[in-house]
């Protein structure tokens, strides 16, 4: 059996306190995609082009699911990537149907309640 080096023990010292940043600023990451996402209107009303929500939603949805699983929330990170891919073909159109934007919509307002129950419990 191995030992644990010094180095190691300061390895996962230290990403066992980024995990705990991680779960700490969680509550707000979640406010600001609330926020974010009544910034873009109601139901096939946004200009994507003129609508700078839009882009930081998804900027911020890529950045959640790149560093969710790192700190153990796989499943978490892993909506927030299918999130930013479905937002990132929608604003590929200039023009969405407004069935689609609301399925978008009731997604992503599905996704951060969920997140705020039990943010581990996604799949």
């Amino acid at each position: 059996m191995a030992t644990v080096q010094p180095a190691d023990q300061q390895f996962f010292a230290r990403l066992a306190e980024l995990n705990e940043k991680f779960a700490a600023r969680l509550p707000s990451t979640l406010e600001q995609l609330a926020g974010l996402s009544q910034q873009l209107g109601s139901a096939g009303e946004p200009a994507f082009d003129i609508a700078p929500a839009a882009g930081e939603l998804q900027a911020m949805l890529h950045t959640l699911a790149g560093s969710a699983a790192t700190f153990g929330f796989r499943g978490l990170g892993h909506h927030a990537r299918l999130l930013e891919q479905r937002l990132r073909v929608l604003r590929a159109f200039d023009v969405v149907g407004a069935t689609e934007w609301q399925a978008w919509r009731a997604e992503l307002d599905e996704y951060i309640c969920a997140a705020r129950r039990d943010p581990k419990s996604l799949s």
